[in-house]
């Protein structure tokens, strides 16, 4: 048996073209066409081009997009002619076991067996509407063909996907098998649902049914027994997921193919059962900590360092607290005394000895020690700012080791979804001067892998200037001004990079600071 597959633009979609055509007679003939700044699309076009009938056989056409003209033979004998054949297969001389790669190219000898290629198919059927015809011929000569009334495959990013078919005619009388089934007599075929049943469906006689090994699932696909998932009370769970009661006191899981549960789960008194984030579980009420099935009251722990300067300690140092909006468990922080007590410290630079160019994430999750060089992480920044109003105070000493320091009544930082943009307001007081809230206010975080700033040329947490790069680590930047009213205080330490321009003094006395803290303290 042969077969042969065409390609055929709809009659309402064809597009005319009049180029000339040098033809080359042999043994199948071969027509180029020369001296003509475009080719035809198709062989529609091709045939459409000539005032005279034309011969099937080798034609140059080159479809809208594709990046050069190639060689397709035409066939003009069936069905008042115009197709474009994209396989044959007449005597088994060409292999067709192939990979990928080579489906996607093409192979075979288009005047015998041939894959025209899935890149050149892609470019060509999503040009105009084409419809598909299949021809075949049995060994004693007999034949039939086929007629799909749309025919279309998706680009190489969708896998070359068989989007359309439309509808069916022709003389061939055969059934098409889908979703993975094959075209045999079938005993039992198996489904997800009833694994050890047949179906009553099965029959005796040729059908479209599951292959041996594999099972109907609830979309009529046939799948491995492992990806079937498992079934409960009629409901399906897929492998590797997870059931929970209404009222959480059953949870299942599924795991290659088997239902295991844990019973008689009950929250705990000061929990809730709810889904949150598509995860229905139990979860501590606020003010609690733990799993949902045990939770302890994490009250006593302070929120802040003025809770813990409230609680009667007054000396500046490492203490453990947990923001009312932090789920996780209490984190140690460094709790600054001084000015009335109860700031928490956020960030502070002392020697270089912690390096903060570094990435996002490093600045999300936090770095350096509480007592030491740090910067106490964006996560944890944003769930301390938000739970109250808080106000900041920056504390600087310059190269020369004179102490300043700045104030402003109103800090936060927003989540990472909007990339923990800062809002400070209203300096209120110090001998630093105001150089965060004109420049950096309502700007996004961003670090040396994460690019949020204002300006369009470079990233200014780490950039290239005469040859030298420059690194500013993570901060809230906007659009550079000359230096004029800026700040950055995660720069490289020892080149001068961190700085805060409104220091007392000229340029020179504005960088190389020495050292730097950033806290903050409930209004």
């Amino acid at each position: 048996m042969s077969v042969l597959i065409h390609l055929s633009v709809a009659s309402f979609m064809i597009v005319v073209r009049t180029p000339n055509i040098v033809f080359s007679k042999e043994s199948i003939p071969s027509y180029f066409f020369y001296q003509r700044p475009d080719y035809p699309r198709d062989c529609q076009e091709v045939r459409d081009s000539c005032n005279t009938q034309i011969s099937s056989g080798l034609y140059v056409i080159k479809p809208d997009g594709y990046q050069k003209p190639f060689e397709v033979y035409c066939d003009n004998d069936a069905d008042s002619g115009g197709w474009t054949v994209i396989q044959r297969r007449t005597d088994g001389s060409v292999i067709f076991q192939r990979d990928f790669l080579e489906y996607k190219d093409g192979f075979g000898f288009l005047s015998q067996e041939f894959w025209l290629g899935n890149e050149k198919l892609s470019f060509l059927t999503n040009q105009n509407i084409y419809e598909l015809r299949i021809d075949f011929t049995f060994s004693d000569d007999s034949s039939f063909f086929a007629v799909y009334t749309l025919f279309r495959i998706s680009d190489e990013f969708r896998g070359y996907t068989l989007a359309h078919l439309g509808s069916f005619f022709g003389t061939a009388n055969f059934t098409t098998c889908s979703n993975n089934k094959g075209y045999m007599t079938c005993t039992c075929e198996k489904s997800c649902g009833n694994p050890d049943l047949c179906l009553v469906t099965c029959t005796e006689e040729e059908t479209c049914v599951c292959p041996d090994g594999f099972y109907l699932n609830e979309k009529d696909d046939c799948v491995p027994k492992e990806e079937c998932g498992c079934f409960l009370n009629g409901n399906i769970i897929p492998e590797g997921g997870t059931f929970v009661a209404s009222d959480c006191s059953r949870r299942c899981n599924c795991s290659a193919g088997q239902l295991v549960c844990d019973e008689d789960i009950a929250c705990s008194s000061n929990a809730v059962c709810e889904e949150r984030d598509g995860l229905r579980q139990c979860y501590c009420n606020s003010g609690y900590t733990g799993d949902g099935v045990t939770c302890t009251s994490d009250r006593s722990t302070p929120t802040d360092c003025l809770d813990v300067f409230n609680n009667g300690n007054t000396e500046s140092g490492v203490y453990n607290i947990k923001p009312t909006t932090w789920s996780g468990s209490p984190f140690e922080v460094y709790c600054n005394m001084t000015d009335g007590g109860g700031w928490t410290v956020f960030q502070r630079r002392v020697d270089g000895s912690v390096d903060f160019h570094v990435d996002w994430d490093d600045y999300k999750l936090g770095f350096g020690s509480p007592d030491h060089e740090l910067w106490l992480g964006n996560e944890t920044i944003f769930s301390l700012t938000s739970q109250k109003r808080y106000q900041l105070r920056v504390d600087l000493v310059n190269r020369y080791g004179a102490p300043y320091y700045a104030k402003f009544d109103f800090f936060r930082i927003n989540n990472e979804a909007n990339n923990y943009r800062l809002t400070v307001e209203r300096y209120t007081g110090g001998d630093a001067g105001d150089s965060l809230t004109g420049y950096h206010n309502n700007e996004d975080f961003s670090t040396r892998d994460e690019d949020n700033d204002d300006i369009s040329a470079f990233n200014a947490a780490y950039y290239s200037y005469g040859g030298t790069y420059y690194s500013l680590g993570g901060w809230w930047y906007g659009d550079f001004c000359n230096y004029c009213d800026i700040c950055v205080l995660n720069g490289d330490y020892d080149t001068g990079l961190i700085y805060w321009s409104t220091l007392p003094g000229d340029f020179n006395d504005d960088i190389y600071i020495k050292y730097t803290e950033m806290k903050v303290r409930p209004v």
